[in-house]
């Protein structure tokens, strides 16, 4: 398949561009500053900003599926839904947070006491980024939550998945790593299971 990455040289789309180029797609991975991807494989690096709304419909036309894995902060959620409606992808794949989530019924991580509060600006963001896919009516989007963790890890292949509510393993711990991250949204392109559905992955 023929996949556009905005956002490649980051954390969660770095481990994103070699997982799609280790399963033999040809990806197209825009970055501000392409000179930071990595070379492998089937990789086109290309320059492009998130918030050039006609320049990145430009680069991810002409492909399947297009993922967006920026930060929600330094970007504008509307700008970056509209670029996938004007490029014609088939799919649009969003790298999620956790803060959306919730603990309880109708309770959103983001919204506890105990969340961070220098990453609730962020995850706030992210939340209603999920609230304007849940209203689009023509895209084929897919939001994918990681954990509350998101770290560097290993690829083990190895996670569960879940909806809305947040993951957690028998320690109590909700965590996921960028690899294994890449590894679920990976899959989800390649054997779609939760088109315009948000979905989590964690141990």
């Amino acid at each position: 398949m023929k996949i556009a990455i905005a956002g490649a040289s980051g954390q969660a789309g770095s481990r994103l561009t070699a997982e799609l180029a280790r399963r033999g797609h040809a990806v197209t991975a825009i970055a501000r500053n392409p000179e930071k991807i990595a070379t492998l494989p089937g990789v086109t690096a290309r320059k492009g900003d998130v918030n050039d709304q006609a320049g990145l419909a430009a680069l991810w036309a002409g492909h399947d599926a297009a993922i967006s894995s920026v930060h929600f902060s330094v970007s504008d959620p509307l700008k970056l839904i509209a670029a996938a409606k004007a490029s014609g992808v088939g799919r649009y794949l969003v790298v999620g947070g956790a803060g959306s989530l919730e603990v309880a019924p109708g309770v959103r991580l983001v919204t506890t006491p105990n969340f961070p509060p220098q990453y609730k600006a962020e995850a706030s963001k992210g939340a209603e980024f999920l609230d304007l896919l849940r209203q689009e009516k023509e895209l084929n989007w897919t939001f994918l939550s990681p954990s509350a963790l998101f770290l560097a890890g290993e690829r083990t292949g190895k996670f569960r998945l879940g909806t809305d509510q947040l993951l957690t393993a028998a320690d109590g711990k909700s965590s996921i790593s960028f690899e294994d991250f890449a590894v679920a949204l990976a899959d989800e392109i390649e054997r779609p299971a939760h088109i315009r559905q948000r979905f989590t992955v964690g141990y």
